[in-house]
């Protein structure tokens, strides 16, 4: 855009300019032509040479002295020379010589006038207006410093737009943003301040809501462990067991809630090793859990969340299969971690139902499964405050395949 500026601002003073000065050079060509006519009339007196240079306020001589500077020593490279030679030639029907003496910046015109030479002294701008190229330069230099301070405003703004971006980012994973604070245009700041205060209401929405839930767990905990002892010291009987099996699923439902409530597991982000990480996983489980991929990938994240959400994706597939299977990719940009299993699986349509909290799709999955419904729940939960997410899908191996990404 700015070479297109300055190509029509160059053709357009180009053009413009050189209309001026054939204008102005046919000026000069009409007084000379004046003069010539009253230097070769012999009826005009001194007196009337005079007053005619008055009244054109031009400098001239009917007859050039002999010691004058010869032609050849005048400076004939001016713009625009051609265009007042041409005019004068035209007007006067007769060569013209125009040029500068090289101690001054008036204009030399040399013309025959009968039989001597006549001469005229202008000043140069009376002739030639300002030269188009030095104009174009200057049109070209203020814009490239118009250019480069509107540059330089944008790239202020773009940076407080960037790194507002970048914090709500890291808002949105669980994370602060050293340094960050409000900057840039007014609309940017007011984004700013809104997006702080928006993660310091949730802030405290979510911390209001993890004490209320430990409150609540505490509270249930104690009547749950007074229930556990007295079943315990109780004979042994298949009713007894059946109730301390309710007894567990209560406190394994309880902790689940509570992990639910906090969104998030107490550590903090920092790089570890996902390929170990999946490995420690799949041994807890068993050797009936096979894991294949890379045995290294570093990536960064908080470790005990993603850990405790693998291991509830694999939990999953466990209690609807008799097998699974860990299978970790390394992309360029993303890590994911595939488990599948050989169970009955889920239907397309009743995928994002699955991710529902407390969903239960029994009549999908077996209904003896125990479990609160908040697996795949905390699994995505955990993903996304990573910046990433879960998905679901048919496995290859006939039953349902869950896909948790992260960026690394």
């Amino acid at each position: 855009m700015l070479i297109i500026l300055c190509l029509m601002t160059w053709y357009y003073y180009s053009n413009h300019i050189a209309e001026v000065n054939r204008k102005l050079g046919q000026g000069i060509a009409r007084d000379a032509s004046l003069i010539r006519d009253a230097c070769i009339n012999p009826d005009y007196a001194p007196e009337d040479l005079a007053r005619i240079q008055y009244l054109l306020e031009t400098e001239f001589t009917c007859s050039l002295p002999a010691n004058a500077l010869p032609d050849s020593a005048l400076k004939k490279g001016f713009s625009y020379n051609d265009t007042l030679n041409s005019e004068l030639a035209g007007r006067l029907g007769t060569a013209v010589v125009v040029g500068q003496m090289p101690d001054d910046a008036k204009l030399h015109i040399r013309f025959p006038a009968g039989e001597n030479r006549a001469e005229i002294v202008i000043d140069r701008k009376r002739a030639l207006v300002i030269n188009s190229h030095f104009f174009i330069v200057w049109v070209i230099f203020f814009s490239l410093l118009m250019v480069a301070l509107a540059i330089g405003f944008l790239n202020q703004q773009v940076r407080s737009i960037l790194r507002l971006s970048e914090a709500a980012r890291a808002f949105g994973r669980g994370r602060d943003l050293e340094g960050f604070r409000p900057s840039g245009a007014t609309e940017v700041r007011d984004a700013a301040r809104a997006i702080i205060d928006m993660k310091n209401r949730l802030t405290a929405f979510a911390e209001q809501r993890t004490a209320m839930l430990a409150g609540v767990s505490h509270d249930l905990r104690t009547p749950l462990t007074r229930l556990k002892l007295t079943l315990a010291l109780m004979p042994q009987s298949e009713d007894l067991k059946a109730a301390q099996s309710d007894l567990d699923d209560m406190a394994m439902m309880l902790d689940e809630y509570l992990a639910f409530a906090r969104g998030e597991e107490g550590d903090e982000p920092s790089p570890f090793d996902l390929g170990t990480l999946v490995q420690e996983i799949a041994s807890s489980f068993g050797p009936h859990v096979p894991v294949s991929g890379p045995g290294s990938l570093t990536a960064r994240g908080r470790p005990l969340a993603l850990k405790r959400a693998i291991t509830n994706l694999v939990s999953n597939a466990l209690k609807y299969a008799s097998h699974a299977r860990i299978t970790l990719v390394n992309g360029p940009h993303w890590a994911e971690v595939i488990v599948d299993d050989d169970g009955p699986g889920i239907p397309p349509e009743r995928f994002e139902e699955a991710f529902r909290p407390f969903s239960r799709l029994d009549e999908a999955r077996s209904q003896n499964a125990s479990g609160s419904g908040l697996g795949l729940t905390l699994a995505r939960d955990t993903a996304r405050m990573h910046g990433g997410d879960v998905r679901l899908a048919h496995s290859p191996l006939g039953g349902l395949r869950a896909i948790l990404r992260i960026p690394h």
